[in-house]
């Protein structure tokens, strides 16, 4: 039997007090909808449905890269009816989930073992037992335990607000049943509009079996309804994340001092410092070494790196026992070669250099193809942009490079060659030669230093 998912993503969310809509606040660097989408995939429906309400194209253009189809609500007339708008949609022997954009760390397992009780022909709904269930709709049993209906907060009577018992709002059944009840919906309630939950009893009155699951975690079904319900989420992710870092083998400083806003493989044998910030896709290999205060995004990290504190890493690739900062800058389009050493306020920018070479202080290098064993003194800079266009700076084997030089491009420096410090080279260097380009020392005598005059 297929299942098809509906989210339901209509919601304004005004206590946010935001103009991006509710379920575009990242969360893992993530917008929230992202996050369920993602879950719901794992579940291999034959189709996403994601109901969003008036107004809400920033949604669909945020995430118009998935394959999902975007049902409109135009009028927020209740949970019911916003199901309802997605309903055409959905086959009648599929089994359906209703899934929310608002709650982002409902796990696949729990997910599927609701599904699979669906699949028995029975309505099944996800339960949580809370010490404090204020704001949720209560779970309603007959004196057997058997589940008979849900009652909102707003319209519960002081015996059924002491329920601790709460429905979470995810819901799994078959299609066709749930149509049926979805028609027979109506809006007599505080607040005049038309609940998902009223269908609970409706299938108990018809005899349909009603059965529920409960979640392993209660942060499984936490939504998020202001900021600071978001930041709270944004912890509880956030350590999940570090846990399983910490299973795969990274010891970790402080795992409540890490945000990972993508997805981290580590090697055996990892080590995090404190406030380490992973963005997009980044690899560490084995016994990878990163420092405090580091950003590190779409990277690639060999073996036995040492990434020192401070040093960002963006789109780059960096080589087995190469040592990186403090205070370094790899930008996009880099790749390291193995024992590459670049040291601290040193920015690399769409080069490639080559094995055992330095660039360890005080030094960019931009748009250049860097040889082995290369040192490259301190305050070098290639001087790669004319004002319009880039230009390349190429550097063979072994070259040495005196302090305070600047490589005009587009150069070429041959193997070997030397370049005396305070050099500004703008034509190309032979290999094994040495080059200087300074302005004559001067020494004049009789000159006296100005000294300002008093009154």
């Amino acid at each position: 039997m297929s299942l098809s998912v509906i989210i339901l993503a209509a919601g304004q969310g005004t206590r946010m007090r935001s103009a991006l809509p509710k379920v575009l606040h990242p969360l893992g660097g993530s917008p929230l909808l992202q996050h369920v989408i993602h879950t719901a995939k794992q579940l291999q429906p034959s189709g996403i449905h994601v109901v969003y309400g008036h107004g809400g194209e920033q949604v669909r253009d945020a995430l118009a890269h998935e394959n999902v189809n975007w049902v409109l609500q135009d009028q927020q007339l209740g949970t019911g009816h916003a199901v309802d708008q997605a309903m055409p949609s959905v086959p009648d022997d599929d089994t359906l989930l209703i899934l929310y954009g608002d709650v982002p760390l409902i796990r696949p397992e729990t997910l599927a073992r609701l599904v699979a009780q669906a699949r028995g022909g029975s309505l099944s709904v996800l339960t949580a037992t809370l010490d404090n269930p204020f704001g949720y709709g209560r779970m309603i049993r007959d004196s057997n335990g058997k589940l008979t209906g849900i009652v909102e907060q707003k319209d519960a009577s002081e015996e059924q607000l002491a329920i601790r018992e709460i429905n979470s709002g995810f819901l799994a059944a078959p299609a066709a049943s749930l149509r049926g009840w979805l028609n027979q919906l109506d809006n007599s309630n505080a607040q005049g509009e038309y609940y998902l939950t009223d269908v609970i009893a409706m299938a108990a009155a018809q005899g349909i079996p009603v059965d529920s699951a409960s979640a392993d975690d209660e942060y499984e079904i936490l939504g998020v309804n202001d900021r600071v319900q978001l930041a709270t989420l944004e912890r509880i992710y956030q350590r999940r994340q570090a846990e399983q870092l910490m299973r795969n083998g990274a010891t970790l400083a402080d795992p409540a001092r890490l945000d990972v806003r993508g997805e981290v493989t580590t090697g055996n044998d990892c080590y995090i410092d404190i406030n380490a910030v992973f963005e997009g896709t980044v690899t560490l290999g084995e016994r990878v070494r990163i420092g405090p205060n580091c950003c590190i995004k779409n990277a690639t990290i060999g073996d036995d790196v040492q990434v020192f504190a401070n040093c960002v890493i963006e789109d780059g690739v960096i080589g087995k026992l190469s040592r990186i900062g403090p205070f370094a800058r790899i930008r996009p389009e880099t790749e390291l070669a193995e024992q590459v050493h670049v040291g601290n306020f040193v920015e690399i920018k769409k080069s490639r250099i080559a094995t055992g070479s330095k660039v360890n202080h005080l030094s960019y290098i931009g748009d250049t193809h860097m040889g082995a064993g290369v040192n490259v003194g301190a305050g070098t800079i290639t001087c790669n942009y004319d004002g319009a266009y880039k230009h390349l700076t190429e550097i063979g084997d072994n070259v040495f490079i005196g302090s305070d030089t600047q490589l005009v491009a587009p150069v070429r420096v041959g193997d070997g060659a030397t370049i005396g410090a305070g050099s500004t080279i703008t034509r190309d260097v032979p290999p094994e030669k040495l080059v200087l380009s300074r302005s004559p020392q001067q020494t004049r005598s009789g000159w006296k230093r100005p000294v300002k005059k008093t009154d």
